[in-house]
């Protein structure tokens, strides 16, 4: 395991953001790292995610930054040239991930079948996000599919539907790196700049995972 995937499954879960203004990028950044959860996915879902990336990464180095819902080749780039360090897509686009690979971008797409592992295998990916989750058939689902795969070292980040009573159950399968979960700094919340709401969500999910 390289030294960011070991930070990601250090910290286990992964808040996945929708923003809508990048004015309060760096407020967030600060409740998440005061909350002691200091990583971010901040998504291409929203017209200000790329000057999202670029605040956080500029004011708040220490938060481990990453861009979601990336869909295009041209996001992919938009994504380092923001600062972002890693990169996570909902769905397997061969033209992104060789993209990603050239550019020596670390991107984690997103699988639900073997067909869908095999081809991230085949390029030489090693996490993978497991994407929707919960509509896919959970733990179960997960289980069953990557009993062929184990072997390879695959890891992966289940993202959709995961939530504080579910992810601990997700984190205690030894092939889940981290899960990603939008709960932890929902867009109400953000736009509400209910920072003290979010610095409470990452300290009841740190809790959580201590007890």
């Amino acid at each position: 395991m390289n030294e960011l995937h070991a930070k990601i499954a250090e910290l286990g879960v992964v808040p996945v953001i929708a923003i809508d203004d990048a004015g309060q990028a760096v407020a967030l950044a600060d409740a998440l790292i005061e909350g002691g959860l200091p990583i971010a996915e901040i998504t291409f879902r929203t017209d200000a995610g790329q000057a999202a990336i670029k605040k956080i990464a500029t004011d708040r180095p220490d938060c481990l930054l990453g861009a979601g819902t990336i869909l295009t080749v041209d996001q992919l780039k938009a994504a380092q040239d923001a600062g972002a360090v890693f990169g996570v897509s909902p769905g397997f686009n061969p033209k992104v991930v060789a993209e990603a690979i050239k550019i020596g971008f670390p991107l984690s797409p997103g699988v639900m079948t073997p067909s869908d592992v095999e081809a991230a295998l085949d390029m030489g990916l090693e996490v993978l996000k497991f994407f929707p989750a919960e509509a896919a058939g959970g733990i179960k689902m997960l289980k069953a599919l990557v009993g062929p795969y184990k072997h390879t070292g695959v890891k992966f980040v289940p993202t959709g539907g995961i939530n504080l009573g579910n992810f601990k159950d997700y984190l205690a399968l030894d092939v889940v790196l981290a899960v990603g979960g939008s709960w932890v700094a929902t867009k109400a919340d953000i736009a509400a700049g209910d920072w003290d709401k979010v610095k409470a969500n990452c300290r009841e999910i740190i809790s959580a995972i201590k007890g």
